[in-house]
């Protein structure tokens, strides 16, 4: 097994594992692999150091926790945690919490089926990938847990 650090163009930075090189090659080749965070397609091997223990785990973990505000996964932090909070913040006050129809009411508006406005909600990433091969544009946000029950 054999784990790289993968990114995509939007600067999203993320693992990969794979059985070998040549997997990773042949996937790669194939458009197989994608970004977690946005599903952006052009990825790309990233810088890596090896692990080396120091011992001083205990210290790392604080200087993490105090960098990351409460709730937010460690995933977010490319993006820097003010950010990342601002856009969350801009992105639930400006737009309607439609949940699972999420991909029901964005073919809805894109066809002027509905009236158009700014929605958010959740869908699979197969039902993104249909979203978009309709020409319909989807971007992933994801939204820490304590964030989702907030109301605006």
């Amino acid at each position: 097994m054999i784990v790289y650090n993968l990114g995509c163009a939007n600067d999203h930075r993320f693992e990969g594992w794979f059985s070998s090189a040549d997997d990773y090659s042949h996937q790669l080749k194939a458009k197989l692999l994608s970004c977690p965070l946005c599903g952006d397609a052009c990825i790309s091997r990233m810088p890596h150091a090896p692990y080396v223990s120091t011992g001083s785990t205990e210290r790392h973990t604080q200087q993490e926790q105090a960098a990351t505000p409460k709730g937010l996964p460690h995933q977010y932090a490319n993006l820097g945690a003010e950010l990342l909070e601002s856009l969350v913040d801009k992105v639930l006050e400006s737009t309607e919490d439609v949940g699972r129809a999420f991909p029901e009411e964005a073919r809805k508006i894109h066809y002027r089926e509905a009236p158009e406005r700014h929605i958010r909600g959740t869908a699979s990433n197969k039902e993104v990938e249909a979203l978009r091969d309709e020409g319909i544009e989807v971007v992933a946000l994801p939204v820490p847990p304590h964030r989702l029950s907030k109301t605006h």
